[in-house]
């Protein structure tokens, strides 16, 4: 009975931690896309001329970052 219980304690905890996991795990891919691969992106657009296509991506890109930090 006693292991029984420590079994679902277990459980409840190991499950817990998953989803600490998968939060901390979409916390540091959101921050990487938006520090390394957004500029890697935005960059040679703005450079290569293409600034009637970059201009709209950043324009969506700061008002999303503004509304959602502001949540």
């Amino acid at each position: 009975m006693f292991t029984t219980i420590c079994f679902i304690l277990f459980l409840m905890v190991f499950f817990k931690l998953l989803g600490l996991a998968f939060k901390v795990g979409w916390g540091i891919f959101k921050i990487s896309i938006f520090l390394i691969f957004f500029p890697v992106i935005a960059l040679p657009l703005i450079f290569g001329g293409l600034l009637f296509i970059a201009l709209p991506v950043i324009l969506i890109a700061g008002i999303t970052g503004i509304a959602a930090g502001a949540a």
